[in-house]
């Protein structure tokens, strides 16, 4: 009965240390920064890690007064396009460190 507590604390001792480098890693994961893109390159969206945008450019040949939906449509494309790519980022480098344990989303 003993042994399996040793276990229990062994476990433990190594999820506190996994935990601990999950959210060193997070933090430096918020500092990098992604670019994504819509309309061949017109929009361009650059975002942190914390999914704040950084800087968002627009080429002069996509404002067309005569359709103000399509480059709004192309900037909602660029935004969620960056914010994928956040996470997917985000997911592949904590799988790196959780060993593919799937673990739910929001536990660490």
């Amino acid at each position: 009965m003993f042994g399996n507590m040793g276990n229990m604390a062994g476990m433990m001792k190594k999820m506190q240390k996994l935990q601990g480098e999950m959210a060193k890693m997070q933090e430096e994961l918020k500092k990098r920064t992604m670019e994504a893109s819509a309309g061949g390159g017109a929009i361009k969206v650059v975002i942190n890690g914390e999914k704040q945008i950084q800087s968002l450019k627009i080429d002069p040949t996509a404002v067309d007064p005569e359709d103000i939906e399509m480059l709004e449509d192309l900037v909602v494309a660029a935004i969620n396009e960056a914010i994928k790519k956040v996470d997917d980022m985000m997911a592949q480098e904590m799988g790196k460190l959780t060993g593919g344990l799937n673990l739910p989303p929001g536990m660490f």
